[in-house]
């Protein structure tokens, strides 16, 4: 089963163009730099949200992997953000003129581990701006390469996908219908409760209303409930992984979405047949289809 991208087909290039590409593309190269300390008191958080056991953080410690999603998020002030919660656009990231965005995926390597007390310090550049036709509609995606390092030292390289598309129509044609996602060799369920949602935008300054904000979410976006973070499944599923290699995680994490989970009706973590030095992991509500993708490996000997 591999690692499939969100489907698309070659559209129209006159609907294209109406979103002026080659406009957005001068985003490209364009940087950012943030630093942010990671405190125990972000650890301490962290695995609480997670249900992680072990002692109160200090100095010095590993921190969990994919903690760097929490670290160096934009501060917008409130006055500035949208309708959906969200910054205005433009600034650092091109200002793409469709009204939904999300986390379409990442592909991350660890060259080492964070610790509690590191002055993190993250460097961000768009690497390319894209624009297709899906069977959604339009889409737009921007490659973003985080560069994440502590005390001059590389941590971890995060190559991240956004895409924006158009807001649904009424009328518009049903999805088709997907496969139903197989049964993983191992699995575990996960009851994704408005409470989870809402600490896990919290640790992450994620002000997107999709996750906390029910009528919002049903009535202004017709969704049926609040919406698991992408990246709130990846970290799961990262940690699911460490779990079955005795507690070892893996050196690169490659995951994409692939259709939404919402609160209220639990999912479940699966895990693939491991091999020798990779593993993939995918989540699924009961009977329904692959909703994250993952692919995790680990160096050659390790685990």
């Amino acid at each position: 089963m591999p690692l499939r991208h969100w489907g698309q087909r070659n559209g129209s290039d006159a609907v294209i163009e109406k979103l002026d590409v080659g406009h957005l593309r001068t985003w490209i190269g364009g940087e950012e730099v943030a630093e942010e300390q990671l405190t125990p008191a972000l650890v301490q958080r962290f695995q609480a949200t997670f249900d992680l056991a072990g002692l109160p953080p200090q100095p010095g410690d590993i921190a969990p992997r994919l903690i760097h999603f929490c670290l160096c998020q934009p501060a917008a002030p409130t006055g500035a953000l949208g309708e959906d919660g969200h910054p205005a656009r433009g600034g650092f990231l091109p200002p793409v003129p469709l009204p939904r965005r999300m986390w379409a995926g990442s592909d991350i390597r660890f060259s080492g581990d964070l610790r509690v007390g590191d002055l993190v310090r993250r460097r961000s550049r768009v690497a390319d701006v894209v624009v297709k036709q899906g069977r959604s509609g339009l889409l737009c995606f921007v490659t973003v390469d985080h560069h994440i390092d502590s005390a001059g030292t590389m941590r971890v390289e995060d190559r991240q996908t956004i895409v924006y598309r158009a807001a649904d129509t009424a009328g518009a044609p049903a999805a088709p219908v997907e496969d139903v996602a197989p049964t993983g060799v191992v699995a575990e369920t996960v009851d994704p409760t408005p409470t989870l949602l809402f600490r896990y935008s919290a640790l992450t300054f994620n002000g997107h209303r999709i996750h906390y904000d029910h009528p919002h979410v049903t009535e202004s976006e017709g969704y049926p409930g609040l919406i698991v973070h992408g990246p709130l499944q990846a970290t799961l599923l990262l940690q699911f992984a460490t779990r079955q290699r005795d507690g070892i995680p893996p050196d690169r994490f490659i995951f994409r979405g692939q259709s939404p989970l919402f609160d209220g009706t639990p999912f479940v973590l699966h895990a693939g047949a491991a091999e020798a030095d990779t593993m993939q992991l995918w989540t699924a509500r009961s009977a329904g289809p692959i909703a994250l993708i993952a692919d995790a490996s680990w160096q050659s000997g390790a685990g």
